[in-house]
């Protein structure tokens, strides 16, 4: 009779609630099967989640880079031209930046008065105004963004609508500094493969100014 008590008692201690009981190998290979199976629903969801943001956050993040090197690229040939302007000053002479279409881009470089009549065309072609520096190209330094004009673009700060031309300088192409620190009056427009900037110089000031082509409002913004 004790025996039969004692049997039971163990019996109930293995199967208590501070028990484990050993799982049979069925129980296991449910286990492994069920386990598996959420792991590589779980996968196929995220992966297939991941597929559809990417797709949606590739045209936003390609318009990004293009507007990040398209500013980039205002902003440098900003500080070329107020580079120019500080030559002018310090070297007391006529200081400018003449651009010149290559093939369908352009390429600029900076010259110094040589002969003490201002810097000319004639006159960089024959050599009597030195050049400052090497001749530069945009897509040299910024791929994907050059000189160029959206179709249809309105006027910058009440003047004339650029048309097709993105240099808008004069007949020379030059953007000219005196050694007082004037300039002449102008515009040139940079373009990404989506982004459009514009270089504003003026004259009475020197001053230069980039400012962005808002698409949507359709509208010039500065920067």
């Amino acid at each position: 009779m004790r025996r039969r008590i004692t049997i039971s008692r163990r019996s109930a201690e293995d199967e208590g609630p501070g028990r484990k009981r050993r799982p049979g190998r069925h129980s296991l290979a449910v286990r492994s099967h069920a386990a598996l199976g959420y792991t590589v629903v779980e996968i196929v969801f995220v992966a297939g989640l991941m597929v559809t943001l990417g797709g949606m956050a590739v045209p936003s993040l390609v318009s990004g880079l293009d507007d990040y090197r398209t500013v980039g690229a205002a902003r440098y040939v900003s500080t070329r031209l107020q580079r120019a302007r500080m030559e002018a000053v310090s070297r007391s002479t006529e200081v400018a930046m003449q651009f010149i279409q290559v093939g369908v881009g352009y390429s600029y470089a900076v010259y110094m008065d040589g002969d003490h009549n201002g810097v000319r065309t004639k006159d960089i072609q024959s050599g009597a105004d030195p050049p400052v520096g090497s001749a530069e190209r945009l897509p040299d330094h910024f791929g994907g963004v050059d000189f160029s004009v959206q179709p249809g673009l309105p006027a910058v700060d009440g003047g004339a609508p650029p048309g097709n031309d993105p240099i808008r300088l004069g007949a020379s192409n030059m953007a000219s500094f005196s050694p007082v620190g004037t300039a002449t009056s102008g515009s040139v427009y940079i373009r990404g493969r989506s982004a459009q900037y514009v270089v504003r110089i003026f004259g009475a000031t020197g001053k230069i100014r980039v400012l962005k082509f808002d698409q949507t409002a359709r509208q010039w913004k500065p920067l």
